[in-house]
């Protein structure tokens, strides 16, 4: 449910209204290009301090009993700049750039500690599916809401607001709320170990303070970057995974703008974005249990595959409906690569530092989406052509394919059976 919870932040603000309100509201008066430098800076500096972060913060998880803590702490961050959003004026732009880089990082520093909740809550035969089935509900849930607010800015009357600047305020309030309360299962009712683990997996009884641990997280940074390097199998699987969800996330990133470049009108895209939420939600799943009965590797094969089709395909896009047909083939693949991601690289880590390997792949996927944009916008600068710009993004799929191949994937663990 927290999936369901969070991705409301993910899909209304930073993919749907966000992006947009900025520009016509925010910082109205400002010239495009300046606005959209200030966008880009923001984001900048959110990923950058999570990239830093986000080791400390996963050997910081593996503390016993304090992850649902440090979620709650980072997640209410978030929820509290979201809902600041409908208190900024309009053409107060530092405010709302400042508010949102809050976000982000309470989004995704909370994602660190629900990450590594996912080794606690689940056997190891059956995190293929869990995994997607957060992910599935996320689409989903994120889907619903946004739907919503899209009906809001549309309609805003029915629903007795003035315009439709009110409806977008209105709905980045009702983000946090759906945000918090759809928080609070896994804060009431999801069960963590109280004791840190020591290096043989066994329980360690010092009681030590939260001041305590940040510091020790700390001194303990080091040793985390040389047990990534130890084990040869979780170094490999970062950087296929760097280079092939620095594609995904640029083809994400680049949809919406390549669609405006070809001259698709911004309602086409909105739909676009809504199919993507909602194919995404049975696809993440059917893909869940495709890993749990044969590989991980082989959904993340079919998703890559996928993904290389239809970047090609998008090289001949000219109309809304070739558009919409990207992103069905889009929303079938999307979840089934984030989420076996996520629970592949579960099972190749030691359980017991779950909460420090995790925090490395948040990082690793903190820092994606850097040299995609940079390759695409070369490309097209050398050759002016934006097609051609984008086919580079191939370049990415290919290289982490090759990784990942080398990756050992660990034969699926069968379902625990009761005797007697």
């Amino acid at each position: 449910m927290y999936d369901w919870a969070n991705s409301a932040f993910g899909t209304t603000v930073m993919a749907g209204f966000f992006p947009l309100f900025f520009k016509q509201y925010w910082s109205a008066g400002t010239e495009a290009t300046t606005s959209t430098f200030y966008l880009g800076m923001g984001n900048s500096l959110a990923s950058f301090i999570i990239v830093l972060a986000a080791p400390i913060l996963g050997v910081l998880a593996d503390s016993g009993g304090i992850r649902k803590r440090m979620l709650a702490a980072f997640a209410c961050a978030g929820i509290l700049a979201t809902v600041g959003f409908f208190f900024v004026a309009k053409g107060m732009w530092p405010i709302a750039i400042a508010l949102y880089v809050i976000g982000i990082i309470g989004f995704s520093g909370a994602n660190v500690f629900y990450d590594a909740l996912l080794v606690i809550v689940s056997d190891e035969s059956e995190r293929h599916r869990l995994s997607a089935l957060g992910y599935a509900l996320g689409y989903l849930g994120g889907g619903i809401l946004f739907a919503l607010n899209v009906v809001m800015t549309l309609k805003p009357e029915l629903f007795g607001l003035a315009d439709a600047a009110a409806a977008v305020k209105w709905s980045f309030v009702s983000v946090g709320i759906w945000w918090a309360v759809f928080s609070l299962p896994i804060l009431f009712m999801v069960d963590e170990p109280q004791a840190k683990l020591d290096a043989q997996g066994n329980a360690e009884t010092a009681d030590e303070s939260l001041g305590t641990r940040v510091r020790n997280a700390f001194g303990d940074l080091r040793q985390t970057i040389r047990n990534v390097t130890l084990y040869r199998n979780v170094a490999l699987f970062l950087l296929a995974y760097w280079l092939y969800i620095d594609g995904v996330a640029t083809i994400i990133k680049m949809a919406v703008d390549y669609g405006l470049s070809i001259g698709l009108p911004a309602d086409s895209l909105i739909i676009a974005l809504l199919l993507v939420q909602f194919i995404g939600f049975p696809a993440t799943l059917l893909f869940g249990r495709l890993a749990e009965r044969h590989s991980a590797k082989t959904g993340l094969w079919i998703g890559l595959w996928t993904y290389v089709a239809a970047t090609a395909y998008a090289y001949f896009m000219d109309t809304s409906f070739e558009f919409y047909l990207l992103a069905c083939v889009l929303g079938l693949v999307q979840g089934c690569v984030q989420s076996l991601s996520r629970s592949l690289f579960s099972q190749l880590i030691p359980q017991h530092r779950g909460g420090e390997f995790f925090g490395f792949l948040n990082m690793v996927g903190k820092a994606a989406a850097v040299i995609g944009p940079i390759l695409v916008g070369y490309t097209a600068y050398l050759t002016k052509d934006p097609r051609l710009g984008l086919m580079s993004v191939l370049i990415l799929f290919f290289s982490g394919m090759l990784v990942l191949y080398f990756v050992e994937e660990k034969p699926a663990a069968k379902p625990a059976t009761t005797e007697g």
